[in-house]
């Protein structure tokens, strides 16, 4: 199941799951909503590049779901995405 979750106005995609019995979150929306950066993937790129030169690997701790997006030509496809 799949959700549109709503914070102060931008939508985060998000997507429940059965086996772990807890919501996940796209993290570029994350990114996009708290930083209001224009390139929001760009942004989660640099933030685990740093991070990993300190020692810390941000993208073990993240999974992998399908979510919705709309294409260039206005239709609704399935991509993955890192999620939290």
């Amino acid at each position: 199941m799949s959700n549109i979750k709503l914070f102060e106005s931008k939508q985060i995609r998000s997507i429940w799951s059965e086996e772990d019995q807890k919501w996940y979150f796209s993290i570029i929306d994350v990114v996009a909503a708290l930083t209001d950066s224009q390139n929001p993937r760009d942004y989660w790129y640099r933030i685990k590049q740093r991070e990993k030169i300190s020692g810390m690997e941000l993208s073990i701790i993240c999974r992998q779901f399908k979510l919705e997006v709309i294409n260039h030509l206005g239709d609704e496809v399935m991509k993955v995405f890192k999620v939290v």
